[in-house]
């Protein structure tokens, strides 16, 4: 597995189409379903597209994750598919393995806590883009790139991968879109199978800090999470330089370092 990889990262999968996929997606209708059109008006001639969308920036624990979507012409949008923070965490579970089937190729690529306190959010977002994207195979590198928001962190992570190994990776064009989760196939697609990936993790870590109910609210901000905090203090996976430590009694928490910033 390649360093910032998560479980179930897969890269190099063959295209298949997504028609006939509805009963195994299995993802309730949209009235506004996300489309490739904005993927065919970046693709150049022969070329390929991928989506990024990144999730955890928001948690408390556990690390910050971007999920990279390739897709290749022809394909169809997978019956379901939508922004992974509109579809129930069954729906999301039941589309992982078709809808990784359905790219062309995906990975997924982490930040640790330590990295979001040391780095900023920014950075790390690109840390954890250029882990993503440096474990797609060469033949799978895609000439354009479109990113859910307005923050190109995906520039930064080319131009790092391009200085580690100089030629491999051609500088892609980068696409920022609003909502892009919500319109972009590709986008969706990278949403979804980060969003599994790091939901995966995080039930992983809720045996080894059962008050902080990780599985159920997987790093996230709740009242459970909360009142764990107040009695136990941050865990290993805690992002120790956020502002909500910034009142708990515990060593070590509330520098400021992070808390927040971009």
């Amino acid at each position: 597995m390649s360093a910032g990889s998560g479980p179930g990262t897969a890269a190099g999968r063959k295209p298949r189409p997504g028609a006939g996929r509805a009963s195994e997606l299995g993802g309730r209708r949209r009235r506004v379903a996300p489309t490739l059109d904005l993927e065919a008006a970046c693709r150049p001639p022969g070329g390929l597209v991928a989506g990024i969308d990144e999730v955890g920036r928001g948690a408390w624990a556990g690390p910050l994750t971007v999920g990279v979507a390739v897709v290749a012409g022809g394909a169809e949008v997978p019956d379901g598919l939508a922004d992974s923070k509109l579809l129930a965490e069954p729906v999301r579970e039941a589309m992982f393995d078709p809808l990784g089937a359905w790219c062309a190729s995906w990975a997924v690529g982490h930040a640790s806590p330590a990295e979001c306190d040391a780095l900023g959010m920014t950075a790390a977002l690109a840390v954890a883009c250029g882990r993503a994207l440096g474990s797609l195979a060469p033949a799978w590198w895609p000439a354009a790139l479109i990113l859910d928001g307005v923050l190109d962190y995906a520039s930064p992570a080319v131009a790092t991968l391009t200085e580690l190994v100089p030629g491999c990776r051609p500088m892609p064009m980068v696409r920022t879109v609003v909502r892009g989760d919500r319109t972009c196939a590709s986008v969706a697609a990278a949403s979804v199978l980060a969003k599994v990936t790091r939901d995966r993790i995080m039930r992983q870590n809720a045996a080894h800090f059962p008050p902080f109910d990780f599985d159920r609210n997987k790093g996230y901000p709740s009242p459970v999470h909360r009142r764990a905090l107040d009695g136990y203090g941050p865990t290993a996976i805690h992002r120790r330089s956020w502002s909500y430590v910034a009142d708990l009694p515990w060593p070590g928490t509330g520098s400021g370092v992070g808390a927040g910033r971009g």
